[in-house]
């Protein structure tokens, strides 16, 4: 009996060992993944290693990751004949072992997983498939939620769930100023703005009722913002928040008031947190760092010193230079990282194209800690050196764009890269 009784107590002390022994591998990632050698030259805080999972998928935009740990991402054309490519994952090496691509709606960018299904927005529509257990494929009907305006500028659909049955989706502005002629020199903006309606806002929709559209079932959450790729809900705050693309062209279209530095640092990408109901702004007005107010455009009468009415449209909580083109948003849970991340917020900077004849920025994925609601100290650059460049002329030259942010079952983060599909996950080992 007692030799019974010491196999018993030896096989609890092995469990709770083994049990351990996998909790601080969890934690601190598995160290026996294939990282890539010098983590591809990507630059990372000291104990932060990446496995790049994929190359060549396509032009990937956002990205889900399954409890199983398989991975969706968004295409920005059609590869392959589908519109989603879905990724079966390796567990030993973390790299892909499978890719399949389905999907018949074009080119898209949001992308989530909401009670057992896959949301997709493409640039007209957003649609659910059913995922199956044990199937890297979901069902393949495609469910219709909403059918959403054509447009041919910020046309980019990005979603985020809340915790009580809605889908939030950008319907970003068609137009860079609401110009009576869009981006043409000397045209004046327009008041009213006959695109705020439809346009330049964030709406909310059912996440299980299907057919709906702007008019039936939609709600206008918030209005005034240009195009907010990167938009997230916040699970921690219970809060909605996005990362908003600035406008373009001041210089160009208005030298009288603006030095060539000045366009390529104007305005700022405003870090928004949404409140029902508000108006952040656009076209009327934009933010500007250096002089930490949110300015009068010069279609509106401004000329570089004429500050917007105080109280009348909502601050950013945080801003970034301009024209970095915020393009992810994510709010890390996990419990990989070290604390300094817990709940803080890693945002996705896809790079710039305008901001000649200083080289081009962005290219990054920046950190902002949290305490609450609100930011609670300075941003940092997470991961840099995405572009391969110490100094950039041409965003065609860039190695990598970074675009998609997800946070893995295991506390890892998956970032895409949408000028060659590369997709990449950054886990921590303390080595």
């Amino acid at each position: 009996m007692k030799k019974r009784y010491f196999y018993v107590a030896a096989l609890c002390v092995f469990f709770m060992i083994s049990c351990h022994y996998n909790d601080q591998a969890q934690s601190r990632g598995d160290s026996r993944l294939s990282f890539a050698p010098g983590n591809d030259a990507l630059q990372m805080p000291a104990g932060f290693q990446v496995v790049i999972i994929a190359k060549n998928i396509g032009a990937a935009r956002h990205i889900a990751v399954r409890e199983n740990g398989d991975i969706y991402i968004a295409l920005n054309a059609r590869h392959d004949g589908g519109s989603i490519a879905a990724i079966h994952i390796n567990p030993k090496t973390g790299k892909a072992d499978q890719i399949k691509y389905f999907g018949a709606l074009g080119r898209g960018t949001g992308m989530g997983i909401h009670d057992g299904y896959l949301y997709y927005g493409s640039d007209t529509a957003i649609v659910r498939y059913k995922l199956k257990p044990g199937s890297l494929l979901p069902d393949l009907h495609a469910e219709l939620i909403a059918s959403l305006p054509v447009q041919h500028e910020h046309e980019a659909r990005s979603i985020a769930f809340d915790n009580e049955g809605h889908v939030f989706v950008n319907i970003g502005a068609p137009s860079n100023d609401c110009q009576v002629q869009d981006r043409v020199k000397g045209s004046p903006g327009q008041d009213p703005c006959p695109l705020l309606p439809l346009h330049a806002g964030i709406w909310r929709f059912s996440a299980d009722r299907m057919n709906q559209s702007q008019q039936n079932g939609g709600f206008r959450y918030v209005t005034g913002i240009r195009n907010c790729v990167a938009l997230a809900w916040n699970p921690v705050a219970h809060k909605l928040y996005a990362v908003m693309h600035g406008r373009d062209q001041l210089h160009q279209f208005y030298p009288q008031y603006y030095t060539e530095e000045q366009g390529a640092e104007l305005p700022a990408e405003e870090f928004l947190m949404f409140k029902e109901g508000a108006n952040y702004g656009w076209p009327f007005v934009y933010y500007d760092e250096f002089q930490k107010k949110l300015m009068i455009n010069p279609e509106y009468g401004g000329n570089g010193k004429k500050a917007a009415p105080a109280g009348k449209y909502q601050n950013p909580i945080m801003a970034f230079p301009g024209h970095w083109a915020p393009d992810g948003l994510l709010f890390y849970t996990g419990k990989q990282f070290p604390q300094k991340y817990r709940n803080g917020a890693f945002i996705a900077f896809h790079g710039s194209w305008n901001r000649s004849p200083l080289p081009q920025k962005g290219y990054n994925v920046v950190f902002v800690p949290f305490r609450g609601d609100l930011p609670s100290g300075k941003s940092e650059i997470f991961a840099g050196n995405f572009s391969g460049k110490k100094v950039l002329q041409s965003p065609g030259d860039a190695r990598y764009r970074p675009c998609g942010l997800a946070q893995g079952p295991d506390g890892s983060v998956y970032v895409t890269d949408d000028s060659n599909g590369t997709v990449f996950r950054i886990v921590y080992t303390g080595k």
